[in-house]
């Protein structure tokens, strides 16, 4: 198998997880879960 189709695979395979998450509705979660670490390592929270 070429790089190409490797690369094309991984970015499909990607484009499917995101998909499957935003259906779940999980992109809240996630930012939320975010927010949280960036306010740790600046030492807000």
């Amino acid at each position: 198998m070429s790089r190409n189709k490797k690369g094309l695979i991984c970015i499909a395979a990607a484009a499917v997880l995101i998909t499957a998450g935003l259906l779940l509705k999980q992109n809240a979660a996630v930012l939320a879960k975010a927010i949280r670490v960036c306010l740790e390592c600046i030492g807000v929270g």
